[in-house]
């Protein structure tokens, strides 16, 4: 079974972390606070690695549970380390000084770029981004798994990434080559300005995106 790294114990690590023991894969969790990774490992229970970023790398898949530029960061950092490894981005690359935009240039995404600082032979895939922390956690909203898009350019990438969703009991969503990431990027920053304003009560970080299908 394929084994999973989570770079990052903040919320959405919790997250993933939470699903990642329900689907009963090994787990390494890594921080720049290695006790705030075994703090979290004690809380997801299950036998679960945990360390310091920068410490040798465990799993085939390598999650980045970290914001856009923190991404950037490990991904730089980690280099040749991350060859063959599928990198899954679940960055939302917002300027949240303005929470009016996002920071990458039209016609990329978060996605790319990290694709450029990694090797060659490692394959990223965008997951993750449209699911909230609080809704990834339960798996669910309104009794109906969360739908995970997933967009790359590599297959077997893909269906690693796939099979790990489904797993977690969650739907994966092939959307396409990793250029897609920017729709996906910016979908999600319009669902969030949405969570964030105080005019929509019923927004409060806790829905989900769902594509619904005849009966």
């Amino acid at each position: 079974m394929t084994g999973i790294t989570i770079i990052g114990a903040g919320s959405m690590g919790r997250a993933i972390g939470t699903r990642a023991v329900a689907a009963g894969r090994r787990i390494q969790l890594l921080d720049r606070d290695p006790d705030k990774a075994r703090s979290l490992a004690v809380q997801l229970g299950g036998d679960i690695l945990t360390g310091a970023v920068g410490d040798a790398l465990d799993g085939d898949i390598v999650v980045l549970a970290v914001p856009f530029e923190s991404a950037k960061a490990v991904v730089r950092s980690y280099g040749d380390a991350l060859a063959g490894r599928t990198i899954v981005d679940i960055s939302n690359p917002v300027d949240f000084a303005t929470f009016d935009s996002l920071v990458v240039p039209p016609g990329t995404s978060a996605a790319e770029i990290i694709a450029d600082l990694a090797p060659d032979s490692a394959s990223v895939v965008k997951a993750f981004n449209t699911t909230f922390a609080e809704t990834l956690t339960e798996g669910k909203v309104a009794g109906q798994p969360l739908d995970v898009f997933i967009a790359g350019d590599d297959a077997e990438a893909k269906r690693a990434v796939a099979n790990l969703v489904e797993e977690m009991g969650l739907r994966p969503i092939d959307v396409g080559p990793l250029r897609r990431a920017q729709e996906l990027e910016g979908f999600q920053f319009l669902m969030m300005t949405l969570q964030a304003d105080p005019a929509k009560q019923d927004f409060n970080w806790n829905t989900g995106l769902k594509i619904l299908t005849p009966i």
